[in-house]
């Protein structure tokens, strides 16, 4: 039990897990393109991991700390930028680096988590322009859409996590948890569907057997559940597909 304690404190809460996972997700359609290279996956790593320390601790004591951490990434993202792609990556990032901080900033009157509904969306949003635009030389719509139908599935249990404690308007709130779980089962299916249709076939297989997994995650999502079946089961579905690519590779 303390095992899992420390694991959670000095892994998922420290939010290395979430990054890591949003990582794999991107490498997984960065190999389905032939586009990897790892100072993008470090790229895309601290991006990742600079963003949700902003958005968790802004409102702390540790904010001056974390701000400064994330000056020294944004200095160490732009010289990744810089020395190893080019001028229209840096213009990229840096919208895709906005994007997140309209998400949730403390100096806004108005950020998108305050907006009902739409914050399920915009996280999906983020993270299929990561994969979809970052890493790619052109925009990519069929790993736009794959991407955006997986991730913004995937938040929907968070909401159903959170929906006792959340003070906007959600769609568990809003339908109910059974009907979100519909919502989301179908955000699943239709990003199998197209993954299958556009990714070559061992990349739409590895998807196909992580939507499985996923369903079934989500089917057992409820509210009562403890916070570790979410934030690192549902966390893990967005690394799935590159696992499985892992496993059918090496067999």
């Amino acid at each position: 039990m303390n095992f899992l304690k420390i694991l959670k404190k000095t892994v998922i809460d420290s939010q290395i897990y979430v990054s890591v996972m949003g990582t794999f997700f991107a490498v997984f359609f960065m190999k389905e393109q032939n586009t990897f290279r790892f100072p993008t996956i470090l790229l895309i790593f601290i991006t990742y991991f600079s963003g949700y320390l902003y958005t968790k601790y802004q409102y702390t004591k540790h904010f001056l700390k974390i701000l400064a951490l994330n000056a020294a990434a944004g200095i160490i993202c732009a010289f990744l930028i810089i020395h190893n792609h080019n001028e229209i990556r840096l213009l990229k990032w840096l919208v895709i680096v906005i994007l997140g901080l309209l998400y949730n900033s403390f100096f806004l009157n108005v950020y998108i988590r305050k907006i009902p509904l739409l914050k399920v969306f915009y996280v999906g949003l983020v993270w299929a322009l990561v994969n979809c635009w970052l890493t790619l030389p052109e925009f990519n719509i069929p790993i736009f859409l794959i991407s955006f139908f997986f991730i913004t599935a995937l938040v929907l249990p968070f909401d159903i996590r959170d929906m006792k404690s959340d003070t906007v308007e959600t769609f568990p709130k809003l339908i109910g948890i059974q009907n979100t779980k519909y919502i989301a089962y179908g955000m699943v299916f239709v990003s199998i569907i197209l993954a299958s249709a556009y990714l070559n076939p061992v990349y739409g297989l590895a998807f196909f057997l992580s939507g499985i997994l996923t369903y079934i995650l989500i089917y057992f999502s409820e509210n009562k559940r403890d916070d570790l079946y979410f934030s690192f089961g549902i966390e893990t579905c967005s690394a799935l597909p590159f696992l499985f690519l892992l496993i059918m590779e090496y067999f």
